[in-house]
Parts: C-alpha cells; sequence; structure tokens
C-alpha cells in the first residue's frame, strides 16, 4: 500500500493468489535465444553492462529531480528463493505503485524493461523474462515471450490438465552464489566461440540467439553446429583465448563478469547444447497445444521430462532434491515434471491429469514433505494446484478526507 498527499489515496497492487503469472514454468530457456522458453536457470544474455550504467536508468528516462515520497507497507506470499520469481515480483510491484503516485504512465513493455535492469543492481545477470510476463500476463492463457522486440503470444494450455507446484524447500540466494552468472558467462563465450568458428564478428556477439540471427539457420542446424564447433570437455580460459585470440587480460577485463574472472573450466559445448535443445522443446510446446492432438497431455509431458533432464545433465543447475522431487511427482502420476526458476534448489512445475489431481497431492505431500524431517511452513505454499492468471494491477481507492 502506498499513500500520498492530503488526499491520502491508497493504492493497492493487486497479485494473483498462486503466483500464476509464470508459464515460465515450462521450460528453462537460458541464457541467450530469443524465443524466451521460461526461465528455469535464469538468462541474461543481454546484460552487458555494468551497474554503474543502470544507476542514472530511471531519472534520466523521465528527468526526474525532486520526487514524491510516500509510505509502503510490502505483503506477499510467495516463498523466497524458491524460483517463483518473489524478487520480481517485488520489483515489479514498486515499479507500478512508484509510477502511480508519481502521475507517470509507461507501456507495460517500458516497465517490464526498467524492470529487469533495476534487478541487475545486486550483480545477478538476469534477463527480462520475469518481469515481462508479471506485467503481460493474461487470465486463461499461458503467453510465449520472446525479445528484441518483446513481445507475448497466447498459448492456450490443454483442459483436462492442470500444472502442480511443489517447493524442495531447498533455497537459492542467486545474490549471494556465482552459479547463476558462470551459466551465463559460459553461453556468452560459447556464443563468441561459434561466432568465430563460422567466420563472424565474434567480439560483437553476447548471445547464442545472436548466432543463430546472424547464420539465419535453424535451432537444429544450430545443434549440428554447436556439435562441429565445440568439444565435450571444459575449456579452460587459456583455451578460450586461443580460440579467440585474445590474451588471459582481455578476456578477464572485455567479457568475464567480475565474479566469473576466477572461474577456472567453462563447459560451452553443454550450455549451447542446453539452450538450442530447450528452445527447440519450447516451440515444440507451443505447437502441440495449437495442434491439440488427442495425446497433448502427454507429449507436453515427455517435453518437460527431456527439458529436466537438459537441466539436470547440460546445465547442471538442479539438485539432488530437486531430483528426488520431480521423480516422486512422476511416480504419483505427473505426465511430466522439472525444475522451474533459477534452479539449485527451489521448486518443480508438474503436468497433472486433473482427475489425479487430489490423490496426486495427498501421495506427493506424504511421499515427500511427511516421510522427511522436512520444515513445511505452509502446506499451501509449498505444494498447490495453479493456472494462469491476470499480470500486475493497480486498484485505486479514493478515500474522503
Amino acid at each position: 500500500m502506498a499513500t500520498e498527499g492530503p488526499a491520502m489515496r491508497r493504492v493497492q497492487v493487486a497479485e494473483h493468489p498462486r503466483r500464476t503469472y509464470r508459464l515460465l514454468w515450462i521450460f528453462c530457456s537460458s541464457y541467450g535465444c530469443r524465443t524466451r522458453y521460461v526461465n528455469s536457470c535464469g538468462t541474461c544474455e543481454n546484460t552487458n553492462s555494468s551497474t554503474s550504467q543502470h544507476k542514472s536508468l530511471v531519472p534520466e528516462h523521465f528527468g526526474l529531480s525532486n520526487l514524491t515520497g510516500m509510505n509502503c507497507l510490502v505483503d506477499g506470499n510467495i516463498p523466497p528463493s524458491s524460483g517463483l520469481s518473489s524478487s520480481s515480483a517485488l520489483v515489479c510491484c514498486a515499479g507500478l505503485v512508484t509510477l502511480t503516485v508519481l502521475g507517470m504512465n509507461l507501456s507495460k513493455v517500458e516497465l517490464a524493461e526498467i524492470c529487469a535492469k533495476s534487478e541487475r543492481y545486486i550483480g545477478t545477470e538476469g534477463g527480462g523474462m520475469d518481469q515481462s510476463i508479471s506485467f503481460l500476463a493474461e487470465e486463461g492463457t499461458a503467453k510465449l515471450i520472446e525479445f528484441s522486440p518483446l513481445r507475448a503470444t497466447d498459448v492456450k494450455l490443454p483442459s483436462g490438465a492442470v500444472f502442480v507446484i511443489a517447493n524442495s524447500c531447498v533455497e537459492m540466494n542467486k545474490a549471494a552464489t556465482s552459479h547463476f552468472n558462470i551459466r551465463v558467462m559460459e553461453c556468452r563465450l560459447a556464443a563468441k566461440l561459434l561466432a568465430k568458428y563460422r567466420g563472424l564478428q565474434w567480439d560483437e556477439v553476447l548471445r547464442l540467439e545472436e548466432v543463430q540471427a546472424k547464420l539465419g539457420v535453424s535451432l537444429e542446424e544450430m545443434l549440428w553446429i554447436t556439435e562441429d564447433a565445440l568439444h565435450p570437455e571444459p575449456y579452460s580460459p587459456e583455451e578460450v583465448c586461443r580460440c579467440l585470440e585474445i590474451s588471459l587480460q582481455e578476456l578477464r577485463t572485455q567479457i568475464l563478469s567480475p565474479n566469473t574472472q576466477d572461474v577456472l573450466i567453462f563447459k560451452l559445448y553443454q550450455r549451447a547444447k542446453h539452450v538450442y535443445s530447450e528452445a527447440t522443446r519450447v516451440l515444440r510446446f507451443k505447437k502441440i497445444c495449437e495442434e491439440a492432438p488427442d495425446n497433448t497431455v502427454q507429449l507436453l509431458g515427455e517435453l518437460m521430462n527431456q527439458s529436466h533432464a537438459s537441466c539436470r545433465d547440460l546445465c547442471e543447475c538442479s539438485c539432488p532434491e530437486l531430483d528426488q522431487l520431480v521423480d516422486i511427482c512422476r511416480k504419483f502420476g505427473a505426465q511430466g515434471s522439472r525444475l522451474t526458476g533459477a534452479g539449485w534448489g527451489g521448486c518443480t512445475v508438474s503436468l497433472v491429469p486433473a482427475d489425479k489431481l487430489t490423490s496426486f497431492l495427498a501421495n506427493v505431500l506424504e511421499a515427500y514433505y511427511q516421510r522427511s524431517d522436512r520444515n513445511v511452513t505452509s502446506e499451501k505454499q509449498s505444494l498447490f494446484a495453479t493456472k494462469p492468471g491476470g499480470g500486475a494491477l493497480v486498484f485505486l481507492e479514493a478515500q474522503t478526507m
């Protein structure tokens, strides 16, 4: 809640009670392709600027000097560090309320882009998917989010099945570790090596999507190029330098981010293969939803299972608890299950036939939560069915003096 001035206008931001602003859950797109396939590992190919470049972003955008003060009360029901975009929800809520209180307007696209840049203050090189869906979401439909330019396309989910969120109860703080940023940098290095291999201006390339776009080839062709250009063995910083024909100093100061400059190995083949194959799965997911064959739920579930395997084996952003929870969900009736969010903890999302929902929830609750010493603060925040909801809204309630 925010208040301002003598009229004491109250502003309340509505957030869907079940975090259903994300179809993000379906795929981990990570790090680079233009069709923003749903973030489980978080992506951030488009972040090559330092924190200092963001500091004047909002004041310069609006030409602000003297800001209006306000009192704010913050409340929410998203478990922190659970991969459900609690930090993005807070940033988007704060941005929307601030604009409302100051009497300013921005399009949803502009606001999403500013909120995405704002989150990079903490040093995590995140992308813009979470913020985009927070503003562009519509009730009753999932969204395929694409960038350059930012846009969202409706994806009608199948009837007869629901998505269920389950919290592994393992917290992962992206800002306190370098796992996330290392994956970002590995994707950036992979993009540069692929670009150089195909004779492109590699020093201008930041994202794997850019290589595909510049070559004008399909995702399947990019997978073949990855097989030819990169080897499965990890790359040392010295080998990267030899491939790009640069010095170690140039690598550290011109390409690597501050918290990745001391990394000793980079798994470029695995990260590139994950991104391009995940992008392929996302587009396949959308196509299946559009065509709606009789076995739609089964086909979508298979894609989700493939996605988790890729997150676990190629992106390496899972953890034992997530793998166990995925197995339990599949055992008790989920057609597909995978991690969601940045990974290394947090939640899974499972596609469950509607007629199995009640037994599924009961069995997963017993098998994962009640048979362990996990401290489940709230069952409703740890295991629940969900559906697509609307994006961030502001409710204005006029109060008379």
